[in-house]
């Protein structure tokens, strides 16, 4: 048991820390841009609000917003309640959250597989479906009717959570979108340290989603969740203080990332089915993935 708990921790803070290399990139550019207090601010204070306050409330949000029958201590006190109601209830929400979330991966790794520019790890299939990039819509909208199709034969609900998935995966994409705008307005004009540090929390939360999400491929347990992408997100703030000119030279790190998320969306989505898979293989999957990914990596470091 405390060998699996081990394992779950450590595959949730290397998905979190790789997962979120973008984000310590966008957080490192903007940075330099600000003065020595705004900086000094951001990477205390918006270290805590990233880590305990966004990483920390939001799974039990998720888990509140699928548990409507449940009241907010109910689901704050789930992790350690004996009462077979609370238990009860989120075990029989469980598929629709995983649902939900693994389509919510699932269409995040279609969109940088067909629309994203990107270093090719893998050449040959990663450029073939760059030049597919018009059939992505087509592609997530016809896999959410299979998907939705079969869950309705299960439960209406899990045909909700996928819609739910879907929603988000698109709200989500917008912001980062407009992200990318603004980083470039910001690191081309004299805005005020105050409205980056506003831009960088907004930013720290959008792309929290994305591993609070994926977490729930490793496992249910909200404890487990917090110290995974807690410490992930610790190593981020590090990364992006000390070394992340080093990281942007390894650079299929977000291949890696992308196609342990393919993975974790495809085991959530079997999961909600009554899929029987062991929490090791998520973890497992993961740092089997990113290993071989910062291994081409190094091997393209060394033949510069």
């Amino acid at each position: 048991m405390l060998f699996s708990a081990v394992i779950t921790i450590l595959g949730l803070s290397v998905f979190e820390t790789i997962s979120s290399v973008d984000n310590a990139i966008i957080n490192a550019e903007v940075l330099s841009t600000m003065g020595k207090r705004a900086r000094g601010w951001f990477l205390t204070w918006g270290m805590l609000v990233a880590v305990f306050v966004v990483r920390g409330f939001l799974p039990f949000f998720i888990i509140w917003g699928f548990n409507p029958s449940l009241n907010v201590w109910q689901v704050l006190s789930a992790t350690w309640s004996s009462n077979p109601l609370v238990q009860d209830s989120i075990h029989r929400s469980a598929p629709v959250l995983l649902i939900a979330g693994g389509v919510f991966l699932l269409f995040l790794f279609l969109h940088w597989l067909f629309l994203e520019d990107k270093n090719l790890g893998l050449p040959r299939t990663e450029k073939f479906f760059m030049t597919q990039g018009v059939w992505f819509y087509a592609t997530v909208s016809i896999l959410l009717v299979v998907i939705s199709w079969f869950a309705l034969k299960q439960n209406n609900l899990m045909a909700f959570g996928a819609v739910v998935g879907s929603s988000l995966f698109f709200i989500t994409h917008g912001f980062k979108q407009n992200a990318e705008i603004e980083e470039k307005s910001l690191l081309n004009s004299a805005r005020s340290d105050l409205s980056k540090l506003f831009f960088l929390e907004i930013i720290d939360t959008t792309f929290s989603i994305d591993g609070v999400l994926g977490a729930f491929a490793f496992t249910l347990s909200v404890p487990l969740i917090l110290l995974g992408n807690g410490l992930g997100a610790l190593l981020v703030r590090q990364l992006t203080v000390s070394n992340i000119e080093r990281i942007k030279k390894y650079v299929y790190l977000k291949n890696g990332a992308m196609y342990s998320i393919l993975v974790l969306g495809i085991i959530m989505i079997l999961h909600s089915f009554g899929f029987s898979i062991p929490e090791y293989v998520s973890p497992l999957c993961t740092f089997i993935i990113i290993g071989l990914f910062f291994w081409k990596s190094k091997m393209h470091l060394n033949n510069l």
